[in-house]
């Protein structure tokens, strides 16, 4: 199925506004509507987290009086329970919305390690929060999916949400749509320099996506090892606060996350609470291409936007922001000898390599061997 029949059904529907956060499985969904959508829908808005779009869906209804359309990954249910159950919910408010729900981890599927228990739970999730659901998958047919779409509008009728739950491959594949930035510095180098960097008892916390696979690589080619790095390859935004706690127990090592502007984006609030109560041995490095890349590329909606500015105004005691491979140099030298929590903002440019691999060991297995590193070269102060 093409995307812009979705959206031209949606529009049907009364819906006027879209909103969500962008996933791989609804990436041409995401490129229609930050592209032709515009003219059919009138109101687009790429939200920081899931639970945001719920915010606005529910804002669109009692300004309007009509619902609005929610896109999400499944993964983005977590962020969106408290929202529907507390305020959307036909036993509070009973707000209508339309969900798009990207299935990530249908069983039966290959997936990454991350999606393979949210992909189990996604369909007994729907029924337990009470939203009625079709899926969607590229056999559906116009017929079908106006079927859905009726079954939507009588959900709507109750004062309830229905979701579409979208399988990999619905919609018909085009030419994709190419977000440009305007950085240059390529973010797998950074990342490359920032390992090169390391001590033998620092620790690394790396973000979700291309980002930790990035960080995969380069400690396998630079160091010969990667043990030194956990990688938090689920729960998008919570890889700043995992550091921040192992900053805190672990005094006598630097700790350095590898975070995303659009994961830095999704739970701001953890800049507050770090600024508040500050981890001396944090380095927390935000790589920002101003684009959700690792699904799809789409411009998170806050393009421009400066982190380290609003890192220093939440109490960060260094802050720097580097756009050029000699300025990464140049802050990290810096960065080596300061004794107070630090940001580093790292303006890249989108893009990776095709052939960007994957991790190879279990997230279990990569969780035991940091934490025997963390141990080890917290003991000795060199590696082991």
């Amino acid at each position: 199925m093409k995307a812009d029949v979705l959206v031209q059904k949606i529009k049907e529907l009364g819906i006027q506004t879209v909103t969500g956060v962008p996933d791989s499985t609804l990436k041409l969904f995401c490129d229609y509507m930050n592209n032709d959508g515009r003219d059919v829908i009138e109101d687009h808005i790429v939200t920081s987290n899931e639970g945001a779009a719920i915010g606005i869906a529910i804002g669109e209804y009692l300004s309007t009086g009509n619902p609005a359309c929610v896109y999400m990954q499944n993964s983005g249910l977590g962020n969106a329970v408290n929202p529907v159950t507390s305020l959307a919910n036909t036993d509070v408010y009973g707000i209508p919305m339309l969900m798009v729900i990207g299935w990530r981890g249908e069983p039966g599927t290959k997936d990454e390690p991350q999606h393979e228990y949210m992909g189990k739970v996604t369909l007994p999730m729907l029924r337990l929060l009470d939203i009625a659901y079709g899926i969607m998958g590229p056999e559906t047919t116009e017929e079908e999916l106006a079927g859905f779409l009726r079954c939507a509008g009588n959900a709507f009728a109750e004062n309830r949400q229905y979701a579409l739950v979208i399988r990999r491959g619905t919609f018909e594949k085009k030419e994709e749509g190419i977000y440009r930035n305007r950085y240059s510095m390529d973010r797998e180098m950074a990342v490359g320099m920032i390992v090169g960097w390391l001590q033998p008892d620092s620790l690394v916390v790396s973000t979700t996506g291309k980002i930790s696979r990035e960080a995969y690589e380069q400690s396998n080619a630079v160091l010969g090892k990667h043990n030194q790095i956990f990688l938090t390859v689920g729960g998008m935004g919570h890889a700043s606060m995992i550091a921040y706690q192992l900053a805190r127990r672990k005094t006598g090592q630097r700790v350095i996350c590898l975070d995303g502007d659009g994961a830095v984006l999704m739970h701001m609030g953890s800049l507050a609470v770090m600024g508040r109560h500050p981890a001396s041995n944090l380095v927390h490095v935000c790589l920002n291409n101003e684009a959700h890349e690792s699904v799809g590329g789409m411009p998170t909606g806050a393009g421009g936007t400066s982190y380290a500015d609003i890192a220093r105004k939440c109490g960060y005691g260094n802050v720097y922001r580097v756009a050029t491979k000699e300025g990464l140099g140049k802050a990290l030298g810096e960065i080596r000898g300061l004794k107070e929590m630090t940001f580093l903002e790292v303006n890249v440019a989108i893009g990776s390599r095709k052939d960007l691999g994957r991790p190879a060991e279990t997230a279990r297995e990569n969780k035991a061997a940091f934490m025997e590193y963390a141990g080890q070269a917290g003991k000795t102060g060199r590696d082991t």
